[in-house]
């Protein structure tokens, strides 16, 4: 039982810290090195976990994590369905598109992306997790979910990643608003330094959200003036997309 117990805290070190190396891991949960590679190697052949370009040093979510989640968005109905819009979103921008979904109530998870072809652009590995409150997606999604949802976001902290990010919960609240006044988010570097982020949330027939979807570049590339024009972009887009 310590043994399992053990392998899943790296499961989870690694979900929260990717890309992490084999050191740096083994120190975060006070493990002997060669005892975190081998559960690693062990996650790796049934394919939770990868080794980033090939090399067994440092480590990311592998591509099963994403059977854990409802069957309808096992990279299949939404994933099927959202993949040609984003191709088209991709196509009018240049800029790459990500397509997430929630991860309970604790982050987005990114469960498909289309690559722009600038020789600068931002990277997320699928599987990644990121913040509700300090994403475009995140808080395309939140400002759908109900005020218990987003009241019990809130009570579990508002981490501070950026001087941008958003950490008080009326301001937070504020912001929610204008994104469902005006159908699309902005992320101006409240999660990484040098990304930003234009995001639209996923709908079901009942208004409930089921995933998002958002333009991301690096800031050099952040036009102010772009940002009503492909707000409503991303918006239409993710209106096309439907799971029933």
């Amino acid at each position: 039982m310590k043994s399992l117990l053990k392998s899943l805290e790296v499961l989870e070190a690694v979900a929260e810290m990717q890309p992490v190396g084999v050191s740096e891991l083994a120190r975060r949960l006070d493990l002997p090195k060669t005892t975190t590679q081998r559960i690693l190697q062990t996650f790796a052949t049934t394919g939770w976990l990868r080794p980033v370009g090939g090399e067994a040093t440092r480590w990311q979510i592998g591509h099963r994590v994403l059977h854990l989640q409802v069957p309808e968005l096992q990279g299949g109905q939404l994933y099927v369905v959202a993949r040609k819009p984003m191709q088209e979103l991709r196509d009018q921008v240049n800029e790459t598109v990500h397509l997430s979904i929630l991860d309970g109530l604790d982050a987005m998870l990114l469960i498909d992306r289309v690559d722009c072809t600038q020789n600068v652009r931002t990277f997320s590995p699928i599987g990644d997790r990121s913040p509700i409150h300090a994403t475009a997606i995140g808080m395309a999604v939140m400002a759908h979910l109900s005020p218990n949802e987003i009241d019990a976001i809130i009570r579990r902290g508002l981490t501070r990643y950026t001087e941008n990010t958003i950490t008080d919960p009326e301001a937070l609240r504020a912001e929610l608003g204008r994104v469902r006044e005006r159908g699309y988010s902005l992320n101006n570097c409240c999660y990484r330094p040098a990304v930003c982020a234009i995001g639209a949330a996923i709908l079901d027939s009942q208004g409930r959200p089921v995933g998002g979807l958002c333009i991301s570049m690096p800031a050099s590339r952040n036009i102010k003036h772009n940002e009503k024009i492909w707000g409503g972009m991303v918006n239409a887009t993710a209106r096309k997309i439907s799971v029933g």
